[in-house]
């Protein structure tokens, strides 16, 4: 199956098009689209649609919406994502952390009317779409790189936790309440004795059906029996007067086709809240993306698909839902179903808009705690508990930065600690920069070879030379941090110093603040009676080195001189001048000759 899906990217790779066909994903694939495929896209489709209805209907209720907007998301999105999506098997809807973050963020927007609620949900889509666009024409899809895996690994557990906080009291059949994190847990324990029993006893069995049909019926609709069976147990036994909340009928038809009755002006705060959303999308749309491409050996179009995710929260939102991302866990129905091209998420879109039209009313009796158990199931795989722990292995500093996330999502709030979580890569980025590794290097024993001291002590120190390479770019904001290390190793070395060696060759580019702190460092040198030498600079950086006049002033730096052919140069005029003291003999000032 891998290699039939091989050969339709192949195909389209080979022969790149040159116009709109280039952006337009059917183009790409239909003309290759092989007639036995068609059975595999629609039994995937009709899987996802099985999958994507229940859980819609559970992150609708946790986005503070309806239970039938989740599902005009997963249609319209779904379409939309279809027309442009470089990946073949990637499912679009709604996903728990952005539901949780338009639920905890749009309630303080909206106040308490339903219908600016809804519409602030809708231009926030729009606003997604939007910024998608911005950043694909301004191809700005490597920019996401900048947000360190860490910083999200502790962001989804802090997520994970909010979200499901949120829907114990559900569980427990009660009132629950409170915004920050820990005031909901002070209101939760405050409630306990109040438990409905038997709501969290079917809430728990819920809970232990969906968790055995992840583990033993992977990439089967088991959410979809759990709520078939809630169902008919509310409809045909006495349960429903027990006190259990139900979803209620939901309106038949399709979602209205309008623009929101909003403009971004009027919400304050819906740019950022828009931003947060655009993070969290592409960065869990590609990654899912990449790894389902990876299982079927072809290659996702990063910058594709922010158009592909733009186009379909624009669909989610000027068809009611609110912003949408491609999650791994529907991708991976999507694909163990067999979904072979994203026709299959066609056909998910048909399958739903049909149950929306004549099965609305059969979810009348869905109780809102089994919606409560998907969330919890759900979100569960946010928490990476093996990551953190290989994490914590490998770095300390990156496991504490991981926390530093987790803490930030429960004090600050979902979208203020997606914010915080970009900053603080941000900011991460910029110290590691700021302050490069520059190592000293020794000879490796034996060789002609040098490495750093630090991390090899068996290296051989060269008396009178300092061999200094600055681990990274030369630019303004780390220029003064590398002269300030050359200077302390040369004070700390345990032989007088005549000759300083930069090793350029881990140093990409020099800015001109760089290359004007190597001709300061070079002039204090000098005072000092001390040489400099550059050697190994790429041919950008020797652009600018010879613009800055540092090849008049430190000498030629060849495009093959090395290291060692500086310190066979060093060594020759040592020993030069070692043959002319002893040629001269004692006594004799230097330049005056041997005694008469």
């Amino acid at each position: 199956m891998a290699q039939e899906q091989v050969s339709v990217v192949d195909a389209a790779d080979t022969a790149p098009a040159k116009n709109w066909r280039a952006i337009v994903a059917p183009m790409q694939w239909l003309p290759h689209y092989r007639l036995q495929w068609l059975t595999s896209d629609i039994v995937a489709g009709l899987t996802l649609a099985a999958y994507g209805v229940p859980v819609s209907l559970a992150y609708a209720t946790l986005a503070g919406l309806p239970p039938q907007y989740g599902i005009y998301c997963y249609l319209a999105g779904g379409l939309c994502y279809a027309l442009f999506g470089s990946s073949r098997q990637l499912a679009i809807g709604p996903t728990s952390a952005i539901s949780m973050l338009v639920g905890a963020t749009v309630v303080d927007m909206a106040g308490a009317d339903p219908v600016r609620f809804a519409s602030i949900a809708a231009m926030t889509a729009i606003l997604v779409a939007l910024m998608c666009g911005l950043a694909w024409i301004l191809r700005l899809s490597s920019l996401v790189n900048f947000i360190s895996e860490t910083i999200l690994l502790g962001f989804k557990a802090g997520a994970a936790f909010t979200i499901a906080l949120t829907q114990l009291p559900k569980l427990f059949g009660v009132k629950g309440g409170g915004e920050p994190f820990f005031e909901r847990i002070a209101i939760l324990a405050g409630q306990l004795p109040d438990t409905h029993l038997i709501v969290l006893a079917f809430g728990l069995g819920a809970l232990v059906l969906l968790i055995l049909g992840e583990k033993y019926l992977p990439g089967r609709p088991v959410a979809l029996f759990v709520v078939a069976l809630s169902i008919v147990l509310l409809s045909v036994t006495p349960l429903a007067g027990l006190g259990f909340k139900v979803v209620g009928a939901l309106p038949p038809g399709l979602p209205d086709f309008h623009f929101p009755a909003l403009r971004v002006r009027d919400v304050d705060g819906i740019v950022p809240l828009a931003f947060a959303c655009l993070l969290l999308s592409y960065v869990e749309s590609v990654s899912a993306a990449r790894a389902i491409a990876q299982k079927n050996g072809y290659e996702v179009d990063p910058r594709q698909e922010l158009l592909a995710l733009g186009a379909a929260n624009l669909g989610a939102g000027l068809f009611q839902g609110y912003p949408v991302a491609g999650g791994l866990s529907q991708s991976s129905v999507n694909d163990k179903a067999g979904a072979k091209t994203p026709l299959a998420l066609v056909f998910a879109s048909i399958a739903m808009g049909l149950c929306l039209i004549f099965l609305s009313n059969l979810l009348a009796n869905l109780p809102s705690v089994v919606l409560a158990a998907i969330v919890l199931v759900a979100v569960k795989g946010l928490v990476d508990i093996r990551e953190l722990r290989h994490v914590w292995r490998v770095s300390r500093y990156e496991f504490l930065v991981s926390i530093v996330a987790f803490a930030a999502v429960l004090m600050l709030g979902i979208l203020k600690g997606v914010i915080f979580a970009v900053l603080v890569s941000m900011l991460l980025l910029i110290r590691r920069a700021a302050r490069p590794h520059v190592a000293i290097l020794g000879r490796i024993p034996g060789t002609r070879q040098y490495s750093d001291l630090d991390r090899h002590p068996e290296n051989e120190a060269i008396p009178g030379v300092l061999i200094f390479r600055a681990e990274a770019a030369l630019l303004y904001f780390n220029a003064e941090h590398v002269r300030a290390t050359v200077w302390k190793s040369i004070r700390s070395s345990a032989s007088p110093v005549k000759l300083v060696i930069c090793d350029l060759s881990s140093c990409p580019t020099v800015d001109i603040a760089g290359a004007r702190m190597l001709a300061t460092l070079r002039a204090g040198l000098a005072d000092a009676g001390i040489a400099l030498r550059l050697v190994s600079a790429h041919a950008y950086a020797r652009d600018i080195l010879r613009a800055e006049g540092l090849e008049q002033q430190a000498g030629e730096f060849a495009r093959r001189a090395s290291v060692d052919d500086e310190i066979e140069t060093f060594a020759r005029d040592v020993d030069a001048q070692s043959a002319i003291a002893a040629d001269a003999g004692p006594g004799t000032l230097p330049g005056e000759g041997k005694p008469a």
